[in-house]
């Protein structure tokens, strides 16, 4: 496994650059004219929430460290003000295309960002990875975990607690999971039947569903002490409003403390 990479540096030329923003203007346009569909409205609630109570909870903690666990696309690291440096987790081939990503749109990755190539399934253990890319297990951090768990088995997520337990105390993790079908309200049960059989067809299925007791249970096996579960009609966020974007019950964040 290797350390931390960079995406390339190189400007892209201009042809690039045109074809990105076509697709990015392609993508706006069909939200603007499609957004009130459950699985577009449906996904825009749960990444504006989750985001929006993990980022400030970083804030508040203060911390100099902060791991994205399955980061997938995610934008933190290239808009934030906060002084933090920021270990990206994913596996090899999705770091790579967001890499290429960034380096066709004309985005410098900032020194504070290493990506740590890691495959949640096969691989572990996480801490060693982190060391590797310039991780000091020594100082608390916050870990983020969102979007991903539904994609794994118990075991797999059952390794990488274990792993998180390990780091230093006063170290937190905000991980979410999504709710079994007979905690879901009907928007969110709707959105599951929408998206799940769509990850499916793509290779992605929706593997674990954990209630907030059970998620509860798994994280004090592995010696992680729960602090609360959130849902997301509880993030701060202006509910009354005259678009389609509405608080389901459809998954749950769940933070958790590494134990003095």
């Amino acid at each position: 496994m290797c350390s931390s990479t960079s995406p390339r540096q190189s400007s892209p030329t201009r042809s690039h650059t045109a074809s990105w923003e076509s697709v990015a203007e392609e993508l706006l346009g069909y939200h603007r004219s499609h957004g009130d569909h459950p699985a577009l409205s449906g996904a825009r609630t749960t990444a504006i929430t989750r985001s929006r109570y993990t980022e400030n909870r970083l804030a508040e903690m203060g911390v100099e460290q902060y791991v994205i666990l399955g980061a997938g696309l995610d934008s933190f690291a290239y808009r934030t003000p906060l002084t933090v440096q920021v270990f990206e987790v994913d596996k090899p081939a999705t770091q790579r295309w967001k890499q290429q990503l960034l380096a066709d749109a004309g985005i410098t990755t900032p020194n504070t960002v290493s990506f740590v190539p890691l495959d949640f399934e096969n691989e572990q253990p996480l801490t060693s990875h982190l060391v590797q890319a310039g991780f000091d297990p020594g100082r608390p951090a916050l870990v983020s975990w969102l979007g991903v768990t539904m994609y794994l088995t118990e075991e797999a997520i059952s390794q990488t607690l274990h792993a998180i337990s390990g780091l230093a105390p006063g170290t937190e993790l905000i991980v979410e999971h999504l709710l079994p079908a007979a905690l879901r309200d009907e928007a969110g049960q709707a959105y599951a039947e929408l998206v799940m059989a769509a990850a499916a067809a793509h290779g992605e299925p929706w593997l674990t569903f954990l209630s907030a007791e059970q998620m509860a249970a798994l994280l004090r096996d592995h010696l992680l002490e729960p602090i609360e579960h959130v849902r997301q009609k509880d993030i701060p966020a202006e509910w009354k409003r005259g678009d389609a974007l509405r608080p389901t019950e459809l998954s749950i964040l769940t933070r958790a403390r590494v134990k003095e």
